[in-house]
């Protein structure tokens, strides 16, 4: 079946007769952290087997021998198998039609497409769960950091809690570490929730105003290309991947595109940059008078592509090039 968040997370905490746990699209960090919250709702002593998607080619019974087997210390048991692709379909096919099958897998697959066999093959079986991962963007982003904290028993405002997901640059992983380092120290817990102010982010979390990605990010939307070479350089010597700077300005232009939308309908650009963090109010205000909504939609878009391309094995300064593209444009007035 196709699941909604809801669903994906009830079938993680508590798999029952689900077999299969289907986790593609392109953003893996949270697939990956999906993933996790399996393995903890299986047990500190769980045994995880981890297998590759190329095993699952040569061996496509592999799998569902897997999900039948007995533990070797007859406890709890599940599957992960990494980079799934559609060269498992025969596997998966396999797995859903075994007679037994008492150990649950998960399969991160970045590379399938949503239009695929392996996708179409999971959401027609009712012991199977696809869950399509995207980075979330915008305010999106916003509401998972919200979603999140209440989870681990914080109570956060909305505008800090914007805050922490910029700091994230849209990396579910990345936000839950931080999150879960908050809930520890104000000893936070669902059932005795706390709240996390501003000054417990500035006290444990220092950097998470100025990331290091945020003026790489800052000179772009502003069209600064020098002071971008800059930045670009220094991230590039600290040896810092290029998709989380990509990912993290295509969230940064998505929350341009939803203000812009809201001050065409006629809402004041002041009021709306009040729901932003302090510190980025005032580049915000520059932003939505010098970006047009059919530049942001084209710089989002290419930025994308960007990232497409890295993923797919293309040079590191693809991302760079993309950057430099997105100021110029930011250089622009309307």
């Amino acid at each position: 079946m196709k699941a909604s968040l809801s669903q994906l997370r009830t079938a993680l905490d508590k798999p029952g007769a689900t077999r299969l746990i289907l986790l593609h699209g392109p953003d893996e960090a949270s697939a990956r952290e999906f993933a996790r919250q399996l393995a903890r709702a299986m047990g500190a002593d769980a045994e995880r087997v981890d297998l590759e998607g190329a095993q699952l080619k040569g061996d496509p019974g592999l799998l569902a021998g897997e999900a039948a087997a007995l533990s070797l210390f007859g406890g709890a048991r599940f599957i992960r198998v990494n980079a799934m692709g559609e060269e498992s379909l025969e596997a998966v096919e396999l797995l859903l039609a075994a007679p037994v099958a008492g150990n649950p897998v998960v399969a991160i697959a970045p590379g399938v497409k949503t239009s695929g066999k392996l996708v179409k093959a999971a959401i027609a079986h009712p012991l199977a769960l696809s869950f399509a991962c995207y980075p979330p963007e915008g305010m999106e982003a916003d509401r998972v950091a919200a979603e999140i904290a209440r989870e681990l028993g914080l109570r956060i405002e909305p505008r800090l809690a914007g805050r922490l997901a910029a700091a994230a640059a849209g990396d579910r992983a990345v936000l839950t570490r931080e999150l879960e380092k908050f809930a520890l120290f104000l000893d936070a817990s669902p059932e005795a929730p706390q709240t996390l102010s501003e000054a417990v982010i500035d006290q444990l979390g220092a950097d998470l105003g100025e990331g290091e990605l945020g003026d790489a990010i800052e000179a772009t939307v502003a069209g600064a290309a020098d002071r971008l070479g800059a930045e670009l350089a220094r991230l590039e010597q600290a040896g810092v991947s290029p998709i989380p700077l990509l990912r993290g300005l295509v969230r940064r232009l998505a929350t341009l595109a939803e203000l812009r939308a809201e001050v065409a309908a006629g809402a004041r650009a002041e009021a709306l940059a009040e729901r932003v963090f302090f510190k980025e109010r005032a580049a915000t205000l520059t932003a939505l008078r010098n970006w047009s909504p059919e530049r942001l939609a084209a710089a989002i878009d290419h930025l994308r592509a960007a990232e497409r391309r890295l993923l797919a094995g293309g040079p590191d300064v693809t991302a760079a090039a993309a950057c430099l593209a997105v100021a110029r444009q930011g250089a622009r007035r309307r």
